[in-house]
């Protein structure tokens, strides 16, 4: 009879080689949480390079062909989630909380009175609003994060949350010049009636299955994106005097369409391009949405999403609910939608260069700055190369650098310096970021960062270049005018005593500053701010006009503001307080923005389908039009949608009362468990079924697990958590297997397995300036008992062992342009180290690294890895394999591995083609590779004698980059591996054939 060693080593030996040993142990699935996910503003080149600090690159896992093709379209709604930060803040904040029927908003202290209004605009709006969408309420809870840089917000499903991004943006024109906490209050509390309503017929069901991921899943299949955001829009529009459904900028995207006579299909608006750009959904859906109200009623929307949440009719649920209730049918519903705003539009100009119409994109060109009358300088930013600063002198252009990662493009330019504030993530706390200023040289293109931690925005030299002024937004939401010396130093804090919010400061002589102001109602105006005493005067009346891009030539102001259906010029003379238009400039083009000026020359950018084009004229053509306030300054344009001004709920922002409502404190333990969703997993031979749970607060996550292993026909149950809310993770579980089967002389034995884990993980954030890097360090420790089931208990005794297992890993990539296939230059290493410290005696050492490289064009990239796997000698404990094999070979883990591998990636064609508003091809890629993996194994034959052999692959695979359902992003291929030597472990012939799919269920 085997002892307990021996027993361990027979589990080695006779199992399943694709069992997993210490499978899930330590695994927590940290959930993609809160899919299908509303966000206020996520059209951003910065919040893409943000979002995707880490890498992750497109590396899926490879089934074989015909194998899992059950992969249900539960797949398709994760792909949209933005991930909540797990653990994102420290653990010093206190939570405090206003705790109403309809929300609860959780805050940090000192964020009193944001709190309040945030609460009390949702009281007030929220039964104006409901007969619009339905009267069901479910109170949520709302996180306000103040440690951030980042302008956005999100309501999501699984768990059912929001969570408010509070420090505002620069750019007026973007999503409006609201005070921002109440902007995402208007906005985002739209999305939680939409949840809270959607609740029916077979979202219903799959609720009550699966939890709020099963609502979430039906409503991503039945309702589309651009209702979501298009009603949310419309909301914001309809309770205030402003909203993005009032501003020319928020429709350029589709007016730059219309003026290069772009006609795209439905499926190609939906679903974007590679190569054209392609406005996203958030006013596709204002027009729809809002054509529906117009024409339909106030009540269209309500009745058409409840029966498609509700899936009647099965089958294209919306589509045949608008042909319910609007009596026409789909197409030609969204075609006399977009008619409508095309008309209000008619009058921009066409897009003149030659062959506009048939163009691919071409690039962005923005914020201009003169670096002498003939010479330019600007930040271009193309599909296929990274943002850089272009110097442009006649015809020519050159590049000097490439810009670092940025919530804004804004750029500032003074005597040989660039400017601008670059973003940089704490090490540790996900929640907190910095802009923090950087300077580049442009005659050496060498930058350094002269600040450190800190919350700048809109930096901007003085005359001489010894000073610097910016934005500073505080965690409470106060703005202030820093001024700086040049090497970063902090001089002065300009006294803000009316609680503005400034915008793109310029010096104005010595002693003042210039800004676009907000007031805290949201109206706009320019103003002359005292350095010393903060003394403020407003050239302009305050309005809902937004007003951006102030520039300087000595008493004259040129600016960009919103004027009726265009975003025009305008120039204020500071010395006899007079206004004037721009005029003697190309009329009627898509918005002037962003205006640079010198002694003989105005430029300026606008918006085209082909990018950001940049336009300039001799200031001796420039005409200053003199023009009276009263002529100017005019209510926002409603595109002639007068729903907006019947509706009993129009502008109910301003009645907003500032009642004082009870604060109590927000314990962080509140509802720690919290279990939402239940998601199962297919994932061959496994299928399991997961009950996942996440806090509001989003520092402990669990998952309840039942497993089932169809190879063993074992059972298995688990728990697994983890807490984020310390310095490390603190992770932890357990597992119960009953019925594992294993083989011993022929003979089936089956035995039941316990096992317990617990842990420390520590994520650094490393990255910065131009690069995204991230590293983590985890150790666990694992305890598991092997208890035998009779008969077999007589034959071999129970065993237990306890190791360790602990990991580096470390990955650095520099920014991806968006044809990029990969990042031009990345690296992924990771090291882990097993060793037993009771029982028995095992070890084991996995290595892997992947390496990434430019190749012979822009959007080519070669890449290289390599692992290498080490077993000691004693091997007690059957490790799991982790090791990525050969493709093609059936994979064993053996005494010692060492892998290399060389792949080729290469973009084919760019489609842009679809069908049935069900499947949309946006590019198809290949890629040729060669494997080798060198393996040993000591007594591995019958007669003890050592394997030592080669496993070489040669082979290409072709991808393809999809959406489904006009929504989800999803990449799968075919792979052909020629293996080279013998697969000595299964299957016969060297031509293998391989699906590659993605994995994850949910």
């Amino acid at each position: 009879m085997p002892g307990r060693s021996d027993w361990a080593e027979a589990h080695l030996l006779a199992f399943n080689p694709s069992h997993k040993w210490d499978g899930l142990k330590g695994k927590v699935l940290i959930v993609a949480v809160g899919f299908s996910q509303r966000i206020t503003n996520k059209n951003t080149r910065a919040l893409a390079q943000i979002e995707n600090l880490t890498l992750s690159q497109k590396i899926p896992t490879f089934i074989p062909m015909f194998k899992r093709l059950l992969l249900p379209l539960f797949i398709l709604v994760t792909t949209a989630a933005a991930a909540q930060t797990f653990g994102g803040n420290p653990p010093s904040i206190k939570w405090q909380q206003v705790n109403t029927p309809v929300a609860r908003v959780i805050f940090s202290q000192g964020m009193d009175s944001v709190a309040q209004r945030v609460a009390q605009t949702i009281a007030r709006m929220n039964r104006m609003i409901q007969p619009t969408i339905g009267f069901k309420q479910r109170q949520v809870n709302i996180v306000l994060q103040n440690q951030t840089t980042i302008s956005n917000a999100y309501v999501g499903l699984a768990p059912f949350r929001s969570e408010f991004y509070l420090t505002a943006g620069q750019n007026n024109f973007d999503v409006g010049s609201l005070p921002w906490p109440e902007q995402l209050a208007i906005h985002e509390f739209r999305h939680v009636q939409q949840y809270n309503n959607f609740n029916v017929g077979v979202s219903r069901g799959l609720s009550i299955i699966f939890g709020e991921g099963g609502q979430a899943l039906a409503n991503a299949l039945s309702v589309p994106d651009w209702f979501f955001e298009g009603d949310a829009v419309y909301n914001e529009t309809l309770v205030s005097k402003q909203g993005r459904g009032r501003l020319p900028f928020f429709f350029n995207g589709y007016r730059g369409l219309w003026a290069a006579g772009k006609d795209y299909s439905f499926m190609k608006l939906r679903n974007g391009s590679y190569l054209d750009y392609t406005p996203n959904h958030y006013p596709l859906g204002y027009m729809m949405v809002a054509y529906g109200r117009e024409k339909y009623g106030n009540t269209f929307w309500k009745d058409v999403t409840h029966d498609a949440a509700a899936f009647s009719p099965f089958f294209y649920p919306l589509q045949g609910a608008i042909k319910k209730h609007a009596g026409v049918n789909y197409t030609e519903f969204r075609n006399a939608a977009l008619t409508h705003f095309k008309t209000a539009f008619k009058a921009d100009a066409k897009d003149d260069r030659p062959n506009a119409k048939s163009r691919h994109f071409i690039a962005d060109q923005e914020y201009p700055a003169y670096i002498n009358d003939s010479t330019l300088i600007y930040l271009k930013s193309t599909y296929t190369h990274i943002p850089q600063f272009i110097i442009k002198t006649g015809s020519g252009e050159r590049a000097i650098a490439v810009q670092g990662i940025t919530t804004d493009n804004y750029f500032s330019y003074r005597n040989g310096k660039v400017i601008y504030a670059g973003y940089r993530p704490d090490l540790r706390w996900g929640y907190r970021n910095y802009n923090e200023l950087i300077v580049l040289d442009i005659n050496t293109g060498k930058e350094h960062r002269i600040t450190r931690k800190t919350k700048y925005f809109s930096p901007a030299f003085s005359a001489d270049g010894k000073r610097i002024a910016a934005v500073q937004v505080a965690p409470s939401g106060r703005s202030e005018l820093h001024m700086l010396s040049e090497d970063g130093k902090l001089l002065s804090v300009v006294p803000n005593n009316v609680g503005l919010f400034y915008t793109y400061p310029k010096f104005y002589g010595d002693d003042k500053l210039l800004s676009a102001v907000r007031n805290f109602t949201g109206e706009m105006s320019l103003a002359l701010i005292d350095i010393k005493t903060g003394a403020t005067k407003y050239l302009l009346p305050f309005s809902f006009e937004p007003i951006a891009f102030p520039q300087l030539q000595g008493d004259v102001v040129y600016f960009s503001k919103t004027s009726g259906l265009n975003d025009r010029l305008f120039a204020f003379d500071i010395g006899t307080n007079k206004l004037f238009e721009v005029k003697g400039i190309p009329q009627n083009a898509i918005g002037y923005y962003q205006p640079a000026i010198s002694q003989s020359k105005l430029a300026w950018t606008s918006f085209t389908a082909l990018g950001y084009r940049l336009s300039e004229v001799d200031r001796a053509n420039v005409q200053l039009s003199n023009i009276g306030n009263s002529q100017v300054f005019t209510a926002l344009p409603d595109m002639n949608i007068s729903a907006l001004r019947k509706d009993s709920a129009a502008n109910i922002l301003a009645s907003v009362k500032p009642d004082s409502l009870p604060i109590t404190k927000y314990s962080k333990l509140h509802g720690l468990f919290n279990f939402h969703s239940i998601f199962p997993s297919l994932d061959d031979p496994n299928y399991s079924l997961q009950l996942v749970g996440n806090n509001v607060l989003n520092t402990f996550q669990s998952q309840l697990t039942f497993n089932y292993n169809r190879d063993e026909g074992y059972k298995q149950i688990g728990y697994d958590a983890a807490y984020g809310a310390f310095f490390p993770y603190l992770i932890a579980g357990a597992d119960y297997a009953f019925d594992r089967r294993g083989f011993y002389k022929g003979n089936s034995i089956y035995y039941n397995e316990t096992s317990i884990h617990g842990g420390l993980q520590v994520p650094f954030n490393l990255s910065a300036s131009k690069h995204s890097t991230a590293l983590s360090v985890s150790t666990s420790l694992y305890y598991s008992t092997n208890n035998f089931q009779q008969p077999f208990r007589a034959m071999f005794k129970d065993s237990h062992y306890t190791y360790l297992s602990s990991t580096i890993s470390f990955s650095n990539q520099g920014q991806q342009a968006r044809q990029n296939i990969n990042p031009h230059f990345a690296q992924n290493i990771s090291v882990n180290y097993k060793t037993s410290i009771s029982s028995v005696s095992a070890t084991q050492l996995l290595t892997a690294g992947t390496f990434y490289f430019p190749g012979l064009s822009a959007n080519h990239s070669f890449v290289v890895s390599g692992a290498y796997q080490h077993k000691g000698e004693n091997r007690g404990i059957g490790y799991s394999n982790d090791f990525p094999f050969s493709h093609g070979y059936t994979a064993e883990s053996l005494d010692d591995m060492n892998k290399f591998s060389a792949s080729y990636h290469f973009p084919i064609a760019y489609p842009d083609a679809g069908f049935g508003n069900l499947l949309y091809l946006m590019r198809l890629r290949g890629n040729f590779f060669y494997d080798q993996t060198h393996a040993r194994a000591a007594n591995f034959f019958t007669d003890g004698s050592a394997l030592k052999a080669n496993f070489r692959t040669a082979g290409a695979a072709l991808f393809f980059d999809t959406k489904w359902f006009n929504e989800a992003s999803i990449s799968f291929g075919v792979r052909y591996s020629h293996l080279l030597d013998r697969d000595i472990f299964g299957g016969s012939g060297h031509n293998r054939f391989e699906l590659v799919l993605p994995v994850a269920i949910f």
